[in-house]
């Protein structure tokens, strides 16, 4: 894990606690994605104004790039029943018939994937799971640091294909646990740009954007360059360490093209700002940045953990939504704003009424 240069270890988990009223935690998206409101942080002027979502080509020059992370969520939530176990002489027995719920959060090689198992005690090495009657099978293969399974998944071969095939069908959307509404339209927790698969979350700061206003975007000079964090365990993983310096962040993959390194380097050198659209874009182009804030192509795995003290190295504007308490996420923004700043900023989203976490609203910060 990449840890901060600049570290303040005398901040604590409490010291990124707001009071958040439940009815503030949005549950279904507005439409269009564009009309949610839009707080605008000026950090030189130490100011703050309220507009709405699609204003923001108000605060985005011809000579700036935006950057997108056009990951795609997966069905990555599975629910099967452990039916067979595998012997240590590599015989298949039957088992029990419990139901258990895989939730996959990151690809390795191949189909082999590290998940979250509930119960636990359901998804042993060596236990085969079978989901939508065996045409899609899990083999757990180990078990690793906080409980997290590496299971291999495979297909009868005939109905599907590709794993990927079985789990459009048997997998549903991994909505966060304070979403309790269901979701009509499942491509309402993607972005308008979202591309390759991978995430097992959405990159929520890029929900707000129509195809109509990135147009407009493009039409002002700006560009708009794709780079990809697959979301996992590392984005959303809560904090249970009271020294934060002590959180470890679990590592999620990440690429930059030659191609966009390129531009996004080119624009900075010319005074364009860097305005990266979400924490999981942002987390990318630090995690690829050097100490001479050049940006590098990479296909590789991040565990950069951000928090006050960092300096940050490429990202000049963020775009946010409002974040849980005491999470990463907080402490990443606050890492960019300042933590005061960010906590004032906070409860005056829960004054205004604005609406908080996945589906909420957003801010930009200058």
């Amino acid at each position: 894990m990449i840890k901060n240069e600049l570290v303040d270890t005398s901040l604590t988990l409490h010291d990124f606690y707001y009071d958040l009223p439940e009815e503030r935690i949005a549950q279904t998206p507005v439409e269009p994605r564009d009309s949610s409101r839009l707080m605008v942080i000026d950090r030189e002027g130490d100011t703050v104004e309220h507009k709405t979502f699609r204003d923001i080509i108000d605060f985005i020059g011809p000579e700036d790039v935006l950057v997108i992370n056009d990951t795609r969520v997966i069905p990555a939530r599975i629910i099967g029943r452990r039916s067979e176990k595998m012997t240590p002489e590599g015989r298949i027995e039957s088992d029990s018939t419990a139901p258990v719920e895989l939730l996959l959060l990151k690809q390795r090689e191949n189909d082999v994937w590290e998940a979250l198992a509930g119960p636990g005690k359901r998804a042993r090495v060596g236990d085969i799971i079978s989901f939508g009657d065996g045409v899609l099978r899990a083999e757990v293969i180990d078990i690793i640091e906080g409980g997290m399974r590496v299971v291999r998944l495979f297909t009868d071969g005939v109905k599907y294909k590709t794993v990927y095939e079985a789990l459009h069908v048997l997998g549903t959307m991994p909505l966060p646990p304070y979403i309790t509404e269901k979701l009509e339209n499942q491509e309402r927790y993607q972005t308008v740009y979202s591309r390759e698969e991978g995430s097992a979350a959405a990159p929520t700061a890029g929900l707000h954007f129509t195809p109509e206003l990135l147009q407009k975007i493009k039409d002002k000079g700006c560009a708009i360059v794709p780079v990809l964090l697959h979301v996992g365990l590392g984005t959303f993983r809560p904090v249970k360490e009271e020294r934060i310096t002590d959180h470890e962040m679990h590592s999620e993959y990440i690429r930059v093209t030659e191609e966009a390194a390129k531009e996004i380097n080119e624009r900075r050198a010319k005074g364009g700002r860097v305005i990266a659209v979400g924490t999981t874009s942002c987390r990318t182009l630090e995690s690829a940045s050097d100490d001479n804030g050049i940006l590098h192509s990479c296909n590789t795995d991040t565990g950069i953990f951000i928090y006050p003290g960092y300096k940050f190295k490429m990202t000049d504007v963020l775009i946010t939504n409002f974040h849980l308490p005491e999470s990463t996420l907080l402490m990443l923004v606050s890492a960019f704003a300042g933590r005061e700043r960010m906590l004032s900023a906070y409860n005056t989203a829960v004054a205004e009424k604005y609406r908080f976490f996945s589906f909420g609203d957003s801010m930009i910060i200058l």
